[in-house]
């Protein structure tokens, strides 16, 4: 498909279709406030400034039919919009910091106007999608007096691509970035995937995977830079800056050299001038994203050296130019022996890092998946939460659907992401940074220790943190493979914006934003959405215990697939029970890694949360849970429930034919069908693999085979 014919498709914008709003109450007032703007000449002809400009007069003229004049001084006219970036002998703006912004509405005797000020040229890029979110919303301009700033430093996501244009857990087509081993040429698509980031307020991006193979090696070298620049030049015109992950042993695969290990002195020379390479051809450049030690990628054990030896070489030689490294902690053995139950997989990042709490450099950030396995349907929340105190840290998400249905399934992954950023580890009560100014944070009073304020910085003294996930984007027309999983990767940035606003507030959003006003569209779309995780859980992963998928595809049922395996993620069942004893007193001791009371919650039987029973705990199938239903009957009742409350998504959805346009109605009502047979499917392998283990019949009688 041409590219003018997918900017011309519902499909391909996105939340971004700025369709004509004049039916709205509030275009009359946005149609008079808009139609001048005032800002500096210099602000409007380049960089992110001039990127905010253009979007505001593409977006004015889709929505309002108009566009908007730019002009460098007050408008005879008595109504306009003023952007400005504050300065710091403004006194009316002089709390107002880095990616923050102010909008507000003001009248007196000279008229009327809106005023935009931006903590920095990227604040005014996240004022201008604000607004333009406004007129699309319908609110009223009269009642605009916000101030926003984001609560996370880091606002990243992380791409899974491959230089020959396949994407690792890519379920929407192939690489934007690449083809057949090379850079794709035309960066048109680049910079719509860029306006869909910044407008949700994305501000840095990793281009290639963490498992990095042999051309992505050569990233950083001279050969490959001037192709890695200019999409770095094109994500900077939208305040995003530019990661790569990187090999820990390129030192041997590129340099020349007969060893990687990070104490060597050739080696860290290597990687310095490697690093000044990097940035002559990329100045602003973020730094190096790291997979090291894990499922067989190359890191400082084989020397004998630590994560703190292997992190800190590379903080050494980006310092200098005020790069960063981002570790990532998803460190486990993938070699284990299944008949040995003493090896818990769950215990292993915190086994591998907390002894190395406060032993990393300042521009190291360690990198944290949401959970102590790897993006579970459901899982605890990993326990370096809190128990690290004194390192950088941010947490990762995975916005792409690996274990949730691959986007062949719907399934909302904010109300999942909220549970983890509100949940209290209740670490040591320290001194919170409190806000005294917006964006900008200084010490002030105790807080509470969630997930979202140690992620925020403002729990522990941390010099970076912030969240990261792995995009679910890829070549096809409406970017996600299902449409409406569109809603993650607009759920994951305005989550990670402000972490306290609710999955049904961002859900909402979504759905107006992207299919228009009509309540009755808006409503069934967010219905859908609020119910859609809890349904593919329901007819998936029983009781927190996951994995029964197909080895390696992760797609459809497969009950012991893993469980003779090297991977370590077992489930135990026998004729007698299911579970993973993972307490202190009887199992591998992970529940110990939480602080109390949540390391009591999860090692007591009568206290442990239903939802993450069998994650520590092997019970019998009598086992009655707090819903008053047996284990066995649980398991049942949730795979006919599943499998229904799927196939009522599909009727559901198909009573919104003729209030969608046709192409997202079909391509919403396929996938929708898919899932309706693959949850029936589900459904009966899980029911009939538990009813030959334990011999226990249904209660209802409902066929199981």
């Amino acid at each position: 498909m041409k590219h003018s014919e997918l900017e011309a498709s519902a499909l391909y914008r996105a939340w971004l279709q700025y369709d004509n709003v004049e039916h709205l109450a509030a275009s009359t007032q946005y149609k008079q406030l808009l139609g001048q703007i005032v800002m500096s000449g210099d602000m409007s002809r380049s960089g992110i400034s001039g990127t905010a400009v253009a979007e505001l007069q593409q977006g004015v003229r889709s929505m309002l039919g108009l566009t908007p004049r730019v002009a460098p001084k007050l408008p005879s006219t008595s109504a306009y919009l003023s952007i400005s970036v504050a300065a710091q002998d403004d006194s009316r703006h002089s709390q107002l910091h880095g990616e923050a912004f102010t909008l507000q509405y003001a009248t007196d005797n000279e008229g009327q106007r809106l005023v935009l000020v931006g903590g920095s040229e990227s604040g005014v890029l996240y004022g201008v999608f604000y607004l333009l979110r406004c007129i699309s919303l319908g609110i009223d301009p009269q009642k605009l007096d916000v101030a926003e700033y984001p609560r996370n430093e880091l606002r990243m996501i992380n791409q899974w691509d491959n230089a020959d244009g396949s994407i690792e857990r890519g379920y929407a087509g192939n690489s934007i970035f690449y083809r057949d081993g090379k850079f794709i040429a035309d960066q048109q698509r680049l910079k719509d995937y860029a306006r869909l980031l910044a407008s949700v307020g994305i501000n840095a991006i990793s281009i290639n995977n963490v498992n990095v193979h042999e051309i992505e090696t050569q990233f950083i070298t001279v050969e490959l830079l001037p192709d890695v620049a200019r999409v770095a030049d094109l994500f900077r015109e939208y305040g995003i800056k530019l990661f790569l992950s990187v090999n820990f042993a390129a030192p041997l695969a590129v340099g020349g050299l007969a060893t990687a290990d990070p104490l060597d002195e050739d080696v860290q020379r290597w990687w310095r001038d490697t690093s000044s390479l990097v940035y002559k051809y990329i100045p602003d450049f973020g730094g190096f994203l790291v997979k090291a030690d894990s499922e067989h990628r190359p890191g400082p054990f084989a020397y004998g050296r630590d994560h703190a030896d292997g992190a800190n070489m590379l903080a050494r030689a980006l310092e200098p130019h005020g790069g960063l490294v981002i570790w990532r902690c998803f460190v486990y053995n993938c070699m284990q022996d299944w008949r040995d139950r003493s090896t818990d997989r769950a215990r292993a990042a915190y086994d591998h890092f907390m002894p190395l709490d406060g032993k990393f450099l300042d521009n190291v950030i360690l990198q944290i998946k949401n959970g102590p396995m790897d993006f579970q349907v459901r899982e605890p929340v990993s326990p370096l939460f809190g128990g690290l105190q004194s390192t950088n840290q941010m947490i990762e998400f995975q916005v792409t659907q690996e274990y949730t249905g691959q986007q062949r399934h719907l399934c909302y992954l904010v109300p999942q992401w909220k549970e983890v950023m509100d949940f209290n580890t209740f670490a040591p009560r320290m001194q919170e940074a409190e806000t005294d100014s917006i964006g900008k944070k200084t010490k002030g009073t105790a807080t509470e220790p969630r997930v979202k304020s140690i992620v925020g910085g403002s729990h522990f003294p941390m010099k970076h943190s912030g969240v990261a996930a792995v995009s679910n984007i890829g070549d096809d027309a409406n970017w996600t493979g299902h449409t409406l999983a569109q809603v993650n990767l607009y759920g994951y940035g305005r989550l990670i914006w402000n972490p306290d606003l609710s999955a049904a507030e961002i859900a909402e959003e979504w759905a107006k934003l992207t299919f228009g006003s009509d309540s009755l569209v808006v409503e069934t779309v967010c219905s859908m959405l609020l119910k859609s995780w809890e349904i593919y859980e329901s007819y998936t992963a029983p009781l927190g215990v996951g994995w029964m998928v197909t080895p390696h595809y992760h797609y459809g049922p497969d009950v012991d697939g893993y469980e003779y395996s090297r991977w370590g993620t077992y489930h135990f069942a026998d004729r007698d029970g299911i579970g993973v004893d993972r307490t202190a007193a009887t199992g591998t001791g992970y529940a110990a890694q939480y602080f109390p009371p949540n390391a009591e919650m999860y090692e007591s039987l009568d206290k442990c949360p239903d939802e993450l029973l069998l994650f520590f705990h092997h019970v019998p199938y009598s086992h009655v849970l707090k819903s008053g239903k047996t284990v066995i009957q649980h398991i049942y009742d949730t795979r006919f429930a599943g499998a229904e409350e799927a196939e009522r998504l599909l009727v559901v959805w198909k009573g919104m034919e003729g209030k969608v346009d046709e192409s997202r109605y079909e391509q919403v009502a396929a996938r929708l069908s898919e899932q309706a047979e693959h949850a029936r499917h589900w459904r009966d392998v899980i029911n009939t693999y538990f009813y030959r283990k334990s011999g226990v019949p249904d209660e209802h009688g409902r066929t199981i085979y």
